[in-house]
């Protein structure tokens, strides 16, 4: 009986100090900021969460993972878990630790709010390993762009641009460059500042510069999104001589013509003036 008594007595000792440890080691995950808020497709975001917790020796090894899976993905040879030794202090002395992850946002992800997981565990002998679930926010703040050649002057090699914003968010400083290739010299400056250009509005940019012959002029855009980013896109153009050879031949037409009667007025200018001559000249004979 005895015996019997001593065994109840040791398992239940074993139970109150198991139970002891567990509570001492109750772990808490925030998140704590993501950057850029809001995430883009396509673009690396930067998630910070914060465990408490860990100032408890006996958690022992917690391994905290953001676990890879849509909307997120990490680079090759970055690891998704982190290892806390139980214990562990922040440099301020304060009851938790942050932990960053810098992640790719899926290029399909769809506006809003999208879940993902993390997981996380004690590393006790038997370890509890729990999930919580996050949200991250999603915007795509990209825009597009809707380039053509206004027009261009064969008489002073001017080219015109004209750029439309067609994406559903205004952007800001944009700026176009045209790059060095073989079917366009450009005279003076390659990149022309345009400024903001609102959703659905356009502006034009004027270059110096010959165009040698029929194809594509390729281009770069740069802007400023809304969340303050700097992007570039690559763009393209084609030139058609043809559409413009004709505004030079009318041009030509027209100053031929005011040539020619500018001539005819000096000539009859130069007639009068000599009838007017011979006139006085037989008036004082």
């Amino acid at each position: 009986m005895k015996r019997e008594l001593n065994l109840l007595l040791g398992i239940f000792v074993l139970v109150f100090l198991s139970s002891f440890v567990l509570a001492g080691c109750n772990l808490g995950v925030s998140l704590l900021n993501q950057d850029p808020y809001p995430a883009v497709p396509g673009d690396y975001v930067k998630l910070v969460f914060q465990v408490e917790g860990v100032e408890n020796s006996e958690c022992q090894n917690v391994v905290f993972e953001l676990i890879p899976q849509y909307p997120i993905s990490f680079d090759p040879g970055v690891e998704s878990k982190v290892t806390i030794k139980g214990g562990t202090f922040t440099k301020d002395f304060t009851s938790f630790l942050m932990v960053p992850f810098k992640v790719r946002v899926d290029s399909d992800a769809l506006n809003g709010d999208t879940p993902f997981e993390v997981s996380y565990s004690d590393g006790l002998i038997s370890p509890t390993k729990k999930l919580k679930d996050f949200n991250l926010y999603v915007e795509d703040v990209r825009v597009d762009f809707e380039l053509n050649i206004k027009d261009y002057d064969y008489s002073t090699n001017t080219l015109t641009l004209e750029i439309l914003n067609i994406g559903e968010n205004d952007v800001g400083a944009v700026t176009i460059e045209i790059p060095e290739q073989e079917n366009i010299e450009v005279k003076g400056s390659n990149k022309n500042i345009v400024g903001a250009l609102d959703s659905n509005d356009y502006t034009t940019a004027d270059f110096e510069a010959i165009l040698k012959e029929e194809g594509q002029v390729n281009l770069i855009v740069y802007y400023t999104d809304e969340i303050g980013t700097r992007r570039a896109k690559d763009e393209s153009v084609y030139f058609n001589p043809a559409s413009f050879q004709d505004r030079k031949a009318d041009q030509n037409g027209v100053s031929t013509s005011t040539y020619i009667i500018t001539i005819l007025i000096l000539v009859g200018i130069g007639y009068f003036i000599y009838k007017f001559a011979c006139l006085k000249k037989t008036s004082l004979l």
